[in-house]
């Protein structure tokens, strides 16, 4: 059997049989709600531990290095509108054998992900309601059937129950950041630099969780009404949200805190100082509608892309159905969800604790960006704008490579098992 055999059908534009029905609206809400997640809630007190109010800067910083990774998967997005995203564009770029390879690193990084964040939620929920470990584990596998069940309706009611829940969420951060702006005093920030200048580097390591997400909505490229249009315009308005959310709630945990910034739930606290209330239930609000919205929108893009893997011979043939635009790809969600709940369950019976799955998931995560970064400067054109942002952003991945450690040991692991896998199918008289 030849690689001929294996090649996504056609990949660089949609097929208008099946074309897609994504609104830029609905995508910015995809967007939006896979790159603001729940380090919204935490993550902001542990830079400002790790760098003070110097801290704004580290994030000000990974702003802005979301425009050009935003806009390097977008650009490849809308040039090539395929369910297999990223792993398309290096099969594009680079052949068969890296495209299942870095296919795999993304496939399988949701699984570990997405329980991970769901038991962060479910921490929120039992310091609220109380219940021990119990809670937190039943209110994780709540919202993983219910993004499952979200998803098995397709991309089209995905993206609208994301509408709204992005709607509600920019609602109630910037309920916080408002209601509590009056509370404000720019003497907390001083002294800026508390550990120095050179902490800002640890606190931006740190926030690099909250900007991930950027690649996941390229799996759903070919759902988009326009894509050539839709897609860039939804990740531009992406970047322009979250960029001004993160650095409102950023800015005003230093204002309003003070020294109490480093403490846990710098979100709820804002919610409790301006509106009044139980700070415990205003943060597991915040945690669920952010854990649903990231998990939302990675179940559709790993479901897509399980079927795109599927079809080009990077995973069994059984997952190719729903690849093409506007089909639901049961088969893998149903793989992407049974393989989340084993995650889950093995959590849940060692006692190890999410940490592990999260930070599995970002190797995994960072090795796709980078690849996929790099198959942006042989894919887009010479002297375009698009491939001077895709430069930018492979510099930046780089270095969060370095930064990454032994956790890039897991997606050694899997470019093994899918070299392994793709050597075996071909093997084949």
């Amino acid at each position: 059997m030849t690689e001929t055999l294996h090649r996504p059908q056609s990949p660089t534009a949609a097929d208008p049989a099946h074309a897609g029905r994504l609104t830029t609206a609905q995508g910015a809400a995809l967007y939006v709600g896979a790159v603001l997640g729940t380090g919204v809630i935490a993550l902001p007190a542990l830079a400002a531990q790790a760098a003070g109010p110097a801290s704004l800067i580290a994030w000000l910083g990974l702003v802005l290095l979301s425009i050009p990774l935003a806009m390097t998967f977008a650009a490849l997005g809308a040039r090539h509108p395929d369910a297999g995203g990223v792993s398309t564009y290096v099969r594009l770029a680079f052949g068969p054998r890296a495209a299942g390879a870095i296919g795999w690193c993304f496939y399988f990084a949701v699984p570990a992900g997405a329980p991970a964040a769901a038991m962060f939620a479910g921490a929120y929920v039992e310091a609220a309601l109380g219940g021990g470990q119990r809670t937190v584990l039943l209110t994780a596998a709540v919202l993983m059937l219910a993004v499952t069940v979200t998803n098995v309706f397709g991309v089209t009611v995905s993206g609208r129950v994301q509408l709204v829940l992005a709607v509600l969420l920019v609602a109630l951060l910037l309920t916080a950041v408002i209601s509590a702006a009056p509370h404000g005093d720019t003497a907390n920030l001083r002294p800026f630099a508390p550990h120095g200048w050179l902490a800002i580097a640890p606190a931006a390591a740190l926030l690099v969780w909250s900007f991930a997400g950027w690649e996941a909505i390229t799996h759903l490229a070919a759902d988009f009404r326009r894509p050539e249009r839709d897609l860039p315009r939804a990740a531009a308005i992406a970047v322009a949200v979250v960029g001004v959310l993160y650095l409102a709630v950023a800015g005003a945990g230093i204002l309003v805190l003070g020294p109490d910034a480093t403490a846990d739930a710098p979100l709820a606290r804002l919610l409790a100082i301006g509106l009044g209330g139980p700070a415990s239930a205003l943060a597991a609000a915040a945690a669920l509608l952010l854990t649903f919205g990231t998990m939302n929108a990675y179940y559709g893009s790993a479901a897509k892309l399980g079927a795109a893997l599927g079809r080009d011979g990077a995973l069994p043939a059984w997952l190719a159905r729903g690849a093409s635009a506007g089909d639901v790809p049961r088969r893998s969600l149903a793989v992407t969800s049974g393989l989340s709940a084993v995650a889950m369950a093995v959590v849940a019976l060692t006692g190890t604790g999410a940490e592990p799955l999260v930070l599995l998931a970002t190797g995994a995560f960072v090795a796709v960006y980078a690849l996929g970064a790099a198959s942006a400067l042989r894919l887009l054109p010479r002297g375009s704008a698009a491939r001077k942002h895709a430069m930018v952003a492979l510099i930046a991945v780089v270095g969060l490579l370095a930064a990454t450690g032994w956790y890039l040991l897991w997606p050694l692991v899997l470019t093994a098992g899918a070299l392994l896998y793709h050597r075996r199918r071909h093997a084949r008289p």
